[in-house]
């Protein structure tokens, strides 16, 4: 049997390069056909941005992806390629991008699209999923911290800061 792992639940992230503005949703999905209709309400919700990028991966089924007018190979393979790095399964990603102005070049946009949708894909991880990181037996806040960053979860790690110094100044 193979591992992979599935959002806990939907997420947004937003990150600017050069004035451009990338908007990142990852969404857990079961079907192709729910991945179509995610992919189509932020088509919808965005529908004066310039691209809205995506990919899903379903697992034993479909693997998809558009960069949606940006050159071929710059947007929705590298978000795909976030996806298969991390192991995810049953799950679509939209990054929608606003141009700012400046060309970012080929690079840059594959860059720009690929981190957003680990943005993204973090910002979905729920803290409970992560607990064994944080919590393992004998260890302490800043080890879980270290750990989590070192998984690619830095919006967990803060978390995982934040509620250690509130239970600090709980005890007090």
């Amino acid at each position: 049997m193979t591992e992979y792992r599935v959002p806990s639940r939907p997420s947004k992230t937003e990150f600017t390069e050069k004035r451009s503005t990338f908007i990142g949703h990852v969404f857990p999905v079961e079907t192709e056909e729910e991945a179509r209709g995610r992919i189509g309400e932020m088509k919808k919700k965005y529908h004066d941005a310039r691209h809205n990028c995506w990919c899903y991966l379903i697992k034993d089924g479909a693997v998809r992806y558009s960069d949606d007018g940006e050159p071929q190979g710059t947007a929705g393979q590298p978000m795909l390629n976030v996806f298969q790095k991390e192991g995810v399964a049953n799950a679509v990603c939209v990054v929608t991008r606003y141009f700012g102005g400046i060309l970012l070049g080929a690079g840059g946009l594959t860059r720009a699209y690929g981190g957003t949708a680990k943005l993204a894909l973090e910002s979905g991880q729920h803290p409970a999923a992560l607990k064994d990181a944080v919590c393992s037996p004998g260890g302490t806040t800043i080890q879980g911290v270290r750990i989590l960053e070192e998984r690619g979860f830095r919006a967990a790690a803060m978390d995982a800061v934040i509620a250690a110094y509130e239970k600090t100044l709980k005890l007090r």
